[in-house]
């Protein structure tokens, strides 16, 4: 049996969140002028979503990624392009770069498990060298994003669920695994190995960490 560590994306590799690779793409497409008029109204909306993250993880995502219907597929690669050079690449946390390489060379896959989307996040897998990524998949419809999700959002308990559909499939003992995570929506991720660490992590989080004697790592 293998080990592996999961790692959660947004706030824990890097310094990010779902909705800022989608405001990098926006704000790059449009004109000086089409900012000004662009940037306020996308920041009403971005309260509407803040509120609804905070009771319901998983229905801020299908809320979210409902940004990207109508635009096409075949623009998908030079979307996740330009959103690593100018935003993913820069904000990673070198203490994550160091900890991935120092797993590697235990023997540990490395396993990206995150809500963000799939062509958006292959980039960073790329650069990291992991072993796999789960990841939010958009649907697609006669070559263009239709802004649902193709299944359920990568959140919360649905980690858990592929987690171990991937360990399973691949020979994972979880006993012998460890997750890294920085949100309470993370808790169901660091609960199913051995070794959880929680990293940055938010309020709720670093009471059950403290609670249970969890690794807290403060990366910057």
């Amino acid at each position: 049996m293998q080990r592996a560590a999961f790692f959660d994306v947004d706030g824990t590799i890097v310094k990010s969140n779902i909705v800022m690779p989608y405001v990098h793409i926006r704000r790059a497409e449009l004109s000086p002028i089409g900012n000004l008029f662009w940037t306020p109204f996308f920041l009403l909306k971005a309260l509407i979503y803040i509120i609804v993250d905070r009771f319901d993880r998983a229905k801020f995502n299908r809320m979210f990624y409902r940004n990207y219907r109508g635009r096409l597929v075949k623009d998908k690669e030079a979307m996740a392009r330009l959103c690593f050079e100018s935003y993913i690449s820069p904000n990673i946390f070198k203490q994550a770069r160091e900890r991935i390489a120092a797993l590697k060379e235990e023997g540990f896959q490395i396993i990206l498990v995150t809500g963000s989307l799939d062509f958006l996040m292959q980039p960073l897998a790329t650069e990291l060298d992991t072993d796999h990524l789960i990841a939010a998949k958009l649907e697609e419809r006669d070559g263009r994003f239709t802004g649902e999700l193709d299944g359920n959002p990568v959140s919360e308990a649905e980690k858990v669920i592929r987690i171990k559909a991937y360990a399973g499939t691949n020979g994972i003992n979880l006993e012998a695994s460890q997750a890294y995570g920085d949100s309470i929506a993370d808790l169901p991720m660091l609960e199913c190995v051995r070794e959880a660490h929680a990293v940055r992590p938010d309020a709720k989080l670093m009471a059950v960490a403290r609670e249970r004697k969890w690794q807290v790592e403060e990366w910057a």
